[in-house]
């Protein structure tokens, strides 16, 4: 099946390809609105547990929040890896990757507006509201075909994107030896810092383009049904890592104001 490469690792044309021969035993066909509606769940999910890290938080319970945090992390990682490795299994475990990505970010979400309440008190908030409101527009610019979705635009995106990857493990990596670089703090308001912020968010934005033709693609070529909770998966992992990726930027900016 011609599907091209998504900047997301989790939506990969092998991965689609592969589901075209289980395409027999499955029930129904793959579509967009199925996949759209499925990623509405998700969200609810992820809604689900950052409201429960975020209420732990503010009771005053910081240990317990941080303990869901680690969970959230790691067994969000775990139901990653098992749902790329089996997409059949995502309508299964997608939804407690859901909860899972949602107690992650909701503590960390509570523990930076802590960290800014006074100098920063709606930081929170606008990035939320930030979040989907890039996600609308690049809907919007995708569906009106704004912006296409060449193979160039692809290929740009996609490098973009393993760069960054390389970059954050190298820096996970020194951070391992001691190594710090003080400009990816979140606390740190420096040009550099803030710079590095806005061109990850705008390539994080960009890869929702490739999200959404992937999972376009899908459903025009007959991908199974089962693929609507993978497609819709992938793009809330889209999702999640550009809400990162938001608040990280906001926080740099509320700490070049200080």
């Amino acid at each position: 099946m011609a599907i091209f490469k998504s900047g997301n690792p989790t939506l990969t044309e092998k991965i689609f390809d592969n589901s075209l021969t289980a395409q027999a035993n499955a029930q129904g066909i793959m579509s967009v609105r199925g996949t759209l509606n499925k990623f509405g769940f998700l969200m609810l999910m992820v809604i689900g547990g950052a409201f429960y890290t975020w209420h732990t938080y503010q009771s005053g319970q910081p240990g317990t929040t941080t303990t869901l945090m680690m969970v959230g992390v790691f067994g969000g990682l775990i139901a990653a890896i098992a749902i790329m490795f089996k997409p059949m299994w995502a309508g299964y475990i997608a939804p407690a990757y859901g909860i899972l990505e949602g107690l992650f970010i909701g503590a960390l979400s509570a523990m930076i507006n802590n960290m800014f309440a006074k100098s920063y008190p709606n930081l929170v908030l606008q990035a939320v509201g930030l979040t989907f409101g890039v996600a609308l527009a690049m809907f919007l610019l995708y569906s009106f075909r704004i912006i296409k979705v060449t193979d160039k635009l692809r290929s740009i995106i996609f490098t973009a994107t393993l760069g960054i990857a390389i970059f954050y493990g190298l820096t996970l990596i020194l951070g391992l030896f001691g190594v710090n670089m003080p400009f990816m703090s979140i606390t740190n308001g420096g040009m550099l810092g803030i710079g590095i912020s806005l061109f990850v968010v705008a390539i994080a934005a960009m890869n929702l383009l490739l999200d959404f033709d992937m999972i376009e693609r899908g459903a025009e070529q007959g991908a199974p049904k089962f693929m609507e909770w993978y497609g819709a998966f992938g793009l809330l992992v889209t999702i999640v890592w550009l809400y990162i990726e938001i608040l990280k930027l906001l926080s740099r900016l509320a700490s070049s104001r200080n």
